[in-house]
């Protein structure tokens, strides 16, 4: 079971995910009411909150999370580690209170998805990390994500782990290549079609299609996909809109080509090797989920210590080995090529993990929902999609 499989077999977040769409109260905090007393030094230790199925364990004692339990050897630091994140409305929900009261949130590090993350920055929630004390960040992140619009230079935010969303499709069944995100309205998929019913996790992808630049996308953009996908809707052509269900769709042949994740299609390639994983020719979006500091966080420092770590390409190359999402450190893919296991040396090849030049230039990290569009742009997908 993949880890986004996990998270939409947990649920949640659905009543939050409405009250936090529709924005939050004007609750912005100021660089200088950020911080508070770094008790690094004194308290060595941090508590971290990931996502489940995100960090790699130990095959025989899975309590055991070598990447992490070499950080505290190595420095002495104390992680509390916690799996807490199961739905981005959900948790924004459950710390919002906090930070827009200006009290602690208890967590000195998070992950969260990009998209939410912007919410963060532009609240005034996160604290901006000390590059200079970040070594491997500087010199190791992908330049791919280094500077998206929501965080310019990645002042406030790191890539935890990175990710592609493309289409997939069976190739044995469908009998030809899918290579363009039009290809996916022929005639001969009709009711075979399903797009992904977030809005954050679809609309990029299908103003690639239309040749739109992501990065810099605008409402009349939005709006034209929509008018497509209403009348692709109508005409019965898309089957339904999915979470992450669309690998059981997939597998069963019920669907034939859809929107998908890269690292799920990973997994699904182990069981069946018909299936394919799509960057269009237009191109596709290239998101990540990445490390935070909350507002008054206590260890700050320790804080940034783990994230660098994360960034020594030893380091990032062992955890892109467990979870097999795009790795956001470039240089991990030498050390995997000379392992001498042939199933990592494996892994360096695949453009999954790390993405091609070929590839590499068909990516693009999407422009941000603003707080100002959320509202109205939800309000027409989720009429579309049925939510």
């Amino acid at each position: 079971m993949s880890r986004r499989s996990l998270l939409r077999a947990l649920g949640g977040g659905a009543a939050i995910g409405a009250l936090a769409g529709c924005g939050v109260p004007a609750a912005y905090i100021g660089p200088g009411e950020r911080g508070a007393p770094d008790r690094s030094r004194q308290d060595m230790k941090l508590t971290f909150a990931n996502w489940p199925l995100y960090i790699d364990t130990d095959d025989d004692d899975a309590a055991k999370r070598p990447t992490l339990d070499a950080f505290e050897e190595r420095t002495g630091i104390d992680v509390r580690y916690t799996e807490e994140i199961n739905d981005n409305d959900e948790f924004f929900g459950k710390i919002s209170p906090s930070l827009m009261n200006h009290q602690e949130t208890g967590r000195d590090l998070i992950v969260i998805s990009d998209w939410m993350c912007a919410r963060f920055v532009r609240l005034g929630w996160v604290q901006e990390m000390d590059r200079s004390k970040q070594p491997n960040v500087t010199k190791y992140l992908d330049p791919l994500l280094r500077s998206p619009s929501f965080d310019p230079g990645r002042k406030h935010t790191v890539p935890w782990q990175s990710g592609i969303t493309g289409i997939a499709y069976n190739k044995r069944k469908v009998g030809r290549e899918i290579k363009q995100v039009s290809d996916l309205w022929a005639d001969d998929l009709k009711g075979k079609v399903t797009l992904l019913s977030g809005l954050d996790e679809s609309f990029a992808l299908l103003m690639q299609g239309d040749g739109v630049d992501i990065a810099k996308w605008k409402a009349d953009d939005f709006h034209r996909v929509c008018d497509r996908v209403e009348k692709l809707v109508a005409a019965k052509h898309i089957r339904r809109f999915t979470g992450n269900d669309y690998i059981k769709d997939l597998s069963s042949g019920d669907v034939l080509a859809c929107q998908a994740y890269s690292g799920d299609v990973i997994q699904l390639q182990a069981d069946d090797p018909d299936i394919e994983f799509v960057v269009p020719d237009e191109g596709a979006e290239l998101w990540a989920e990445s490390l935070m500091i909350p507002n008054l966080a206590g260890h700050k420092r320790n804080a940034e210590r783990l994230v660098d770590h994360y960034y020594e390409p030893e380091v990032a190359a062992e955890l892109a080995a467990w979870v097999n999402y795009v790795c956001p450190v470039p240089a991990a893919r030498d050390i995997l090529a000379s392992s001498k296991d042939k199933e990592l040396a494996a892994l360096a090849e695949d453009p999954l993990i790390f993405p091609d030049d070929a590839m590499r230039g068909r990516l693009a990290i999407a422009r941000d929902i603003t707080s100002e569009e959320r509202t109205e742009f939800a309000k027409r997908w989720n009429a579309i999609a049925g939510l």
